[in-house]
């Protein structure tokens, strides 16, 4: 019973280890686990939590400060008295002060306020440089996952054609030993099923490469990496949108990069704002609390207790300053010149970043539309091959056909189901890139 039970424990532990080795990523999965696990996003999200810090430490700029402070001294022969403010002869004591002070900044020329502004639009602009990120990432898991999946359907392709050289072998073995065929046409056969052999172990490489280069992108062991396939299917040949411009005016209003550039020119703006509150008076005021207190080291000299002392010595003062600017060696107007630059500046940014925007649209629109019209012309040309094979076969089968004749119009096959895989993988994700553009969900 014993052992029994150690065996089942046994296939239950390896039946466990067998299922995760082959679990099989699916295309939202490996988006996810990229977007949750990859070090430039982490590094990017650490940035939004700085940029969260400066907006709390300029909210503290509306808060008041407040400080305390203390110190003594000892002194012997002739000394001050901090109590009775009088000199007293011949004497050592120990004297100190004890103060609590707030001041408070009552108008700066809206510094405060502008600069506070900047660091909410610096957390935004933070986000935004994070969705940047995560629609590059997302957009090359997606890429490398179809990938794989080209290389699966190619690999495929290639175990079908060594499978049908193998099946040729045998037969044209058994036409050699009957005498049918002379010996060169079976090493001819041979030699064909040799290479389709040698293609299922390259189609093989290119898919564990893909499959390599997916686990270090989503950064995951690549031993037992596998994924799920998608259905592709036959996808329309006809692009999703009209025009380049249809693309590119949906993304103006839905890119990070274009908010991020606009967000560039608020801030630009309120560094105008705040350069200009150096022309503006500074008002502040303060509160202060002041007491003393003094302990006479002579036993012959009468001291106060501590706390009577604290009390009957406490004063308070309030007060206020303004500090009025008046020539700085123009400093305040370089400083708003330097600010009105910078708008200038991020202003051009924006429409460079328009620029750069449109032009990758109608760069992926014409690829889309090539890639279409390739696929489109890649399925004829699969038809009629298969047409093509599907008569060479008669023929070759009833011997109106050469071994060459034949072997030729397969490769034409094995070209042309190559060609039309990689067109259809092409198109799929070229549609898919005007899809991210437009702001459309790619993973699904």
């Amino acid at each position: 019973m014993k052992n029994s039970k150690l065996i089942l424990l046994s296939a239950f532990l390896l039946g466990t280890t067998f299922s995760f080795g082959q679990k099989k990523w699916t295309l939202k999965e490996a988006v996810d686990h990229a977007l949750a696990n990859n070090i430039t996003i982490k590094q990017n999200k650490l940035s939004v939590e700085i940029a969260e810090k400066d907006v709390k430490s300029n909210k503290a700029n509306f808060l008041p400060s407040l400080s305390a402070s203390t110190g003594g001294n000892l002194s012997t022969g002739s000394t001050f008295d901090p109590v009775t403010q009088n000199r007293t002869p011949n004497t050592t004591l120990f004297g100190g002060a004890v103060s609590l002070s707030a001041n408070y900044t009552v108008f700066n020329g809206f510094r405060n306020l502008n600069t506070y502004k900047q660091a909410m639009l610096g957390v935004e602009s933070s986000k935004l440089d994070l969705s940047v990120i995560e629609n590059d990432i997302s957009l090359q898991v997606v890429n490398t996952y179809l990938n794989v999946l080209f290389a699966k359907e190619n690999l495929e392709v290639a175990k079908v054609q060594a499978d049908i050289s193998k099946k040729q072998i045998d037969r044209a073995q058994a036409q050699f030993d009957a005498g049918s065929i002379p010996k060169g046409d079976l090493l001819n056969i041979q030699s064909t099923a040799a290479n389709d052999a040698q293609n299922v172990v390259t189609q093989e490489n290119a898919l564990n490469i893909a499959l390599l280069q997916l686990a270090q992108l989503i950064q995951v062991p690549y031993e037992n990496f596998d994924v799920a396939v998608i259905e592709v299917g036959s996808p329309s040949a006809a692009l999703l949108y009209s025009s380049s411009n249809e693309v590119y005016q949906k993304a103006l209003t839905n890119r990070p990069e274009i908010e991020r550039a606009k967000l560039s020119i608020d801030n630009a703006e309120l560094g105008i704002e705040i350069a200009k509150s150096g022309y503006f008076p500074t008002v502040s005021t303060s509160l202060r609390a002041d007491t003393n207190y003094r302990y006479f080291l002579d036993p012959s000299v009468p001291t106060g207790k501590l706390f009577e002392q604290l009390d009957g010595n406490l004063g308070y003062s309030l007060g206020f300053s303004i500090n009025i600017p008046i020539f700085n060696g123009f400093r305040n107007d370089a400083s708003v010149e330097r600010s009105k630059i910078q708008k200038l500046v991020s202003e051009a940014n924006l429409e460079n970043e328009k620029l750069r925007l449109q032009q990758t649209i109608e760069q992926a629109y014409l690829d889309a539309k090539a890639a279409a019209k390739t696929y489109e012309a890649a399925t004829v040309s699969l038809k009629a091959q298969r047409e093509a094979f599907k008569n060479a076969k008669v023929s070759f089968d009833y011997g109106s056909m050469t071994q060459f004749d034949y072997d030729q119009v397969r490769n034409r096959l094995v070209n042309a189901e190559s060609a039309a895989i990689r067109a259809k993988y092409d198109y799929v994700f070229r549609t898919k890139v005007l899809k991210f553009f437009y702001g459309e969900n790619i993973i699904d």
